[in-house]
């Protein structure tokens, strides 16, 4: 009796272990199988943050932009010219808030005209020709900035030469002065000032899209009675890249 309570004794602790081995070993398994697998079934991916090295301390910039600029080609006319060009700038910084800048400008485009019989078959001149080209030169100052952009103001003095008579042709009979046919403006370099700024978003550290937006001043005259001159103040701005050379101050 007593050897067969010791072999049933004997088995279920065999059988205890036989099960406690597997439940561990299926532990183990388990364990290895989810170890072994990656966390990520995409891959690792590293986040890099392209305007991490974006300072405000380089000496010299240059942009260039498509532009856009609304003028009056005559004294008295009311249509306005909406003219395209291009718009290059480059600015060189004393300290981190204030710097020179330097202002190329082109605008091309056509004018509505004053009423008129002036062109060569004796019909009115409709849709001339007409340009601005401007140099200038100011201050420019550093506002609210972060890695992600910056407000930039500037104020700028300079010259513009106002092309208008390109497509007026010269005096001749019954047109004596075909500026005065148009209400034109005369052909002329006269002073232009410039109020506005940049407002600038970050791409990298080098690598900036820039938006300008400029009130745009005038002084032209004209030639024929009452033979005065006048102050225009008219909108004009461009979109465009920026780059910032890695010379620092």
């Amino acid at each position: 009796m007593r050897f067969r309570v010791r072999i049933f004794v004997s088995f279920v602790a065999l059988t205890g272990l036989a099960f406690a081995g597997g439940v561990s070993a299926q532990a183990q398994n388990t364990t290895t199988q989810t170890g072994s697998a990656p966390a990520n079934p995409n891959g690792t991916y590293i986040a890099i943050d392209p305007l991490a090295k974006v300072t405000y301390d380089n000496r010299f910039d240059i942009s260039l932009g498509f532009a856009y600029d609304h003028m009056k080609a005559g004294p008295t006319l009311l249509q306005g010219s909406n003219l395209g060009g291009l718009d290059l700038e480059g600015s060189y910084w004393l300290s981190k808030h204030w710097g020179v800048e330097g202002n190329l400008r082109a605008y091309a485009g056509t004018s509505g005209a004053g009423v008129n019989s002036a062109n060569f078959n004796g019909g009115p001149i409709k849709g001339p020709f007409v340009a601005e080209y401007m140099g200038l030169g100011g201050a420019e100052w550093l506002g609210p900035h972060n890695k992600h952009g910056a407000l930039i103001a500037h104020a700028l003095v300079g010259g513009t030469y106002g092309d208008f008579g390109r497509d007026l042709g010269s005096p001749r009979p019954g047109v004596p002065n075909p500026f005065q046919a148009v209400d034109f403006y005369n052909t002329q370099f006269a002073p232009a000032g410039v109020i506005g700024g940049h407002l600038d978003l970050n791409r990298s550290a080098r690598w900036v899209f820039r938006i300008t937006c400029d009130a745009v001043m005038t002084h032209y005259s004209i030639d024929y009675p009452p033979k005065n001159s006048q102050f225009d103040v008219n909108y004009a701005m461009s979109v465009g890249v920026e780059y910032k050379f890695k010379k620092k101050r």
